[in-house]
């Protein structure tokens, strides 16, 4: 949770760098970065096991509640895990997300360049906004906790 406000203070402190009429880009940036840092992931293990338990946790919970449909579709996705789930394959996925979201935050980091050399206030703040988001994103795959 300290992370998380000390993620807000930064991009509050950034703010006061930029146009008034900004602030609700940065409010939405602010709000993504602490959401994902406080959500609880799935799994921050990111292991076959890790799924599985995902799996079965969810399978408690849907017949808990009654619902059937949804039963049925953790049961086969259990036995779809069972059977062709590897760590290995788990890691290399993992490891492409993370070059695609870096990726997506470099094209937003010349976004923010781009808008920044046409000197447009409006658009500076929404692309300082969306490359918030992405920074965001990538950290929580980092941290294995999206």
């Amino acid at each position: 949770m300290q992370e998380c406000w000390q993620t807000i203070r930064l991009i509050s402190l950034s703010f006061l760098e930029i146009d008034v009429r900004a602030l609700p880009h940065f409010m939405t940036a602010a709000l993504a970065v602490a959401f994902l840092q406080i959500a609880p992931a799935h799994s921050n293990n990111p292991t076959c096991e890790g799924k599985r338990a995902d799996i079965q946790r969810s399978i408690a919970e849907a017949k808990a509640q009654g619902q059937t449909r949804r039963l049925r579709g953790l049961e086969k996705a259990l036995r779809e895990v069972q059977d062709h789930c590897s760590d290995a394959d788990l890691a290399r996925e993992h490891a492409a997300r993370i070059t695609k979201q870096e990726r997506k935050v470099a094209e937003r980091q010349r976004d923010l360049d781009k808008a920044r050399t046409q000197n447009k206030a409006d658009k500076i703040a929404e692309r300082e906004a969306k490359l918030a988001r992405e920074i965001a994103e990538l950290e929580a795959l980092r941290a294995g906790t999206h």
